[in-house]
């Protein structure tokens, strides 16, 4: 019985060596075959965040344009995007889903911090890849325990520094009042802020006021920061917030510089309402091109974008930056399965993740690239100025690097 069954052995692990030989190059995890890659999303298609939902149909149709090219090494992409309403426990259910019933190969540029937040633990205990997130907080990136979570978007961590390190080259004796949402995006902003300010903060920052979502009015706030005597005025609010920001700023007749979140560059629910004079010389920071302006009309990357849009998407909204958003973020995604070869496993893809060098989505403002390592999952951590003049926003200056002392 003994010598049959190590015959058996011995004849398996031969098949095993000899399979091994045959595929040597082709190892892959669930949800990946010889002919599709399963990747899994989830979206606010309603609710509160809906209008970010034109994010997963860009996706889907870029996805469906590189399937229409024969796919990545002969494989198609199987984009299954759930909608969970932008609440944590619907999405606790949707990427239960995806990872237990559809069995995906990973979860893609899901959105927002909440959200994600709440299967953050249970991505990485199930070792699905939770990659390339569509939300700015700074906890993405941290390798170190969360070794299966990578954000997308530059963190507001990261365009606070670069708001401090401007404010240091143009007004190194600046008075800074900085005006934040009391939760962890406007705490992001803050601690960003610090970081590069250092030792410094205590002299420069002449007040720190903070606001509740459910205050209705955010005037009185204004009114006490201007009386500090601040000449820098750092502006982390939400949209409806930063409208009456801009808008009391202006009846009160202060003009301190004023730098404002790019969460919050919307020209038609922001600077409109507030007011294009009252908005004029705004500014903020940005690394999306905006597909309606014309200054990217002979731009390569943006010629493509555009040839997209008219056979995939006809008819949209280029002014949405949504769309040029997902196009960057599924063209990332796509980069890090073609790095990968037939390698397939999600431990393969988190390395590929982790190590893009350079690299150039078409829609990037031109100058900034994405680069990543083990030690650092950030793919974005450049900016470029922007002021709003004559009711639009004007690039300027050069691209601003995040680091600290850098």
């Amino acid at each position: 019985m003994n010598k049959k069954l190590s015959l058996l052995a011995a004849a398996t692990a031969l098949t095993l060596l000899s399979t091994q030989g045959a595929f040597a190059q082709k190892a892959y995890d669930t949800g990946v075959t010889d002919t599709e890659i399963k990747i899994g999303n989830v979206e606010a298609y309603s609710g509160p965040a809906s209008a970010y939902g034109i994010i997963g149909k860009t996706e889907e149709a870029y996805f469906k344009m590189i399937n229409d090219q024969g796919g990545i090494n002969g494989r198609k992409i199987n984009f299954i995007s759930y909608d969970d309403g932008y609440s944590p426990p619907k999405t606790v259910e949707q990427v239960r889903k995806l990872i237990e019933s559809d069995e995906v190969f990973l979860v893609f540029n899901a959105l927002g911090t909440p959200t994600q937040s709440a299967v953050q633990k249970y991505q990485n205990s199930k070792k699905v890849p939770q990659l390339f997130l569509a939300t700015g907080a700074s906890k993405w990136n941290d390798p170190k325990n969360f070794p299966w979570t990578m954000g997308f978007q530059p963190s507001y961590r990261v365009e606070a520094r670069i708001f401090a390190k401007y404010i240091l080259k143009e007004k190194p004796d600046a008075k800074v009042a900085i005006f934040y949402a009391n939760d962890d995006f406007g705490k992001d902003y803050l601690a960003g802020i610090k970081d590069v300010f250092g030792d410094k903060a205590s002299k420069l920052i002449v007040a720190e006021e903070s606001y509740e979502t459910s205050e209705p009015s955010i005037d009185a706030h204004i009114v006490k920061l201007k009386d500090t005597g601040a000449d820098v005025f750092v502006n982390i609010s939400t949209p409806k917030f930063a409208a009456q920001a801009i808008k009391k700023i202006a009846e009160l007749n202060w003009k301190p510089m004023h730098l404002m979140t790019d969460v919050s560059v919307s020209i038609g629910s922001v600077m409109k309402p507030a007011g294009l004079e009252a908005s004029e010389g705004v500014l903020s920071a940005g690394y999306l091109m905006d597909a309606s302006d014309p200054q990217w009309k002979d731009n390569e990357g943006m010629k493509k974008f555009m040839a997209f849009i008219d056979k995939y998407m006809p008819g949209a909204n280029i002014s949405d930056t949504n769309l040029v958003y997902g196009y960057a973020a599924a063209q990332t995604m796509v980069q890090v399965l073609k790095l990968a070869g037939d390698n397939l496993t999600r431990e393969n893809v988190m390395k590929q993740a982790a190590s893009l060098k350079d690299f150039v989505p078409d829609t990037l403002i031109p100058g900034i690239r994405i680069n990543t390592s083990a030690n650092d999952f950030a793919p974005i951590e450049q900016l470029k100025m922007w002021r709003f003049k004559a009711g639009q926003w004007e690039l300027f200056g050069d691209i601003i690097s995040a680091e600290v002392g850098g």
